[in-house]
């Protein structure tokens, strides 16, 4: 396999100087860049890729930032954007922000070294002005997720809709001391989802305890140590509207640790339908959400930026749907 080095010596140039070619710096003479170029053809170094790139400033490749790669819900978006890249030859990277904001400066010098196109972000958790950054200097699509005032293509469900019609949903079938366990509120879906649910309440003149609201960060933790406290209220709740499945699971368990039957004593409901949401026992009421379109149409969206089409619209807003099982104790 052909060296950096062997280019190097091939071309007449030094080592650093093929290296800033590659990284598309300044620093290099037309002369000089057009040698290192001939001889990276000449001695096939990364067959084509490299210099097909060099030429064109162009990899074909977008990086997608994903907040928790574990997680089963932004696994199918992947899954639909991965389809999609498949279908017109364009190639996906991962980042696996896992604290994304201590992770700003590893992922700014990955796009520094100019390795992407385009970006799409399953997270918001980034400041507004770097995302601003972003999206001047690359072509970047939100996914799942939103930042008020900022100019970025997004797609997504309306997460207050779809939170007041789960919460409506446990009000007609008769609830009526009903909790939210809900994402961190620092992140527009969670506050969105609690906004949804509030306005249910609000618009069924039903009161809301204070107690009845308590923070997670969607994992099936959350949900079990919240549940737990929220039974342990003197008036605990006859429902729990969890904002995802995975914190809903968790909820179960922890009403059935304490001897508690779902949905014979409590409801439990929760958000994504996820895989495991319909085989779960008993199995989850949720609100679906079209992942793999989510993700088609993000992909679709970074492409049309990359290929210079100007997108007009700014949020394309998928329908979701409520999906009625046992753990709410009305099944059709």
């Amino acid at each position: 396999m052909t060296t950096i080095r062997e280019v190097a010596k091939e071309a007449g140039v030094s080592v650093a100087t093929v290296s800033r070619v590659m990284r598309e710096t300044d620093k290099v003479s037309k002369e000089k860049r057009e040698r290192v170029l001939e001889a990276i053809d000449r001695l096939n170094y990364q067959p084509n890729m490299i210099a097909r790139f060099l030429r064109t400033s162009k990899t074909r490749t977008v990086l997608v930032v994903v907040p928790d790669i574990t997680n089963p819900f932004f696994s199918n978006v992947l899954t639909g954007i991965q389809n999609y890249a498949n279908q017109t030859g364009y190639h996906v990277l991962l980042f696996n922000a896992v604290n994304i904001r201590n992770q700003n400066h590893e992922l700014m010098e990955m796009l520094g070294q100019k390795q992407v196109d385009g970006i799409i972000m399953l997270t918001s958790q980034v400041e507004k002005n770097l995302l601003e950054k972003m999206n001047e200097a690359y072509n970047l699509v939100l996914a799942c997720e939103y930042i008020d005032g900022i100019d970025v293509p997004t797609v997504a469900i309306d997460n207050i809709s779809s939170s007041r019609k789960m919460t409506n949903h446990l009000i007609q079938i008769g609830y009526r001391k009903i909790a939210h366990i809900s994402g961190e509120l620092d992140i527009v879906l969670s506050v969105d989802r609690l906004k949804g649910y509030k306005q249910a309440l609000y618009e069924a003149s039903m009161d809301v305890p204070n107690a009845y609201i308590q923070e997670g960060d969607f994992s099936y933790e959350a949900g079990y140590n919240l549940t737990l406290k929220l039974l342990s209220l003197e008036e605990p709740p006859d429902a729990i509207f969890a904002a995802s499945d995975e914190m809903a699971m968790g909820a179960v368990q922890a009403a059935q640790s304490k001897g508690i039957q779902i949905p014979e004593d409590i409801a439990i409901v929760g958000f994504d339908d996820i895989k495991m949401a319909s085989i779960f026992s008993p199995a989850l009421t949720t609100i679906a959400q079209p992942t793999l379109n989510i993700g088609s149409k993000a992909m679709e969206l970074a492409i049309k930026r990359m290929e210079g089409e100007v997108i007009t619209k700014s949020q394309y807003i998928l329908n979701d749907h409520l999906i009625v099982r046992k753990s709410c104790g009305y099944h059709v």
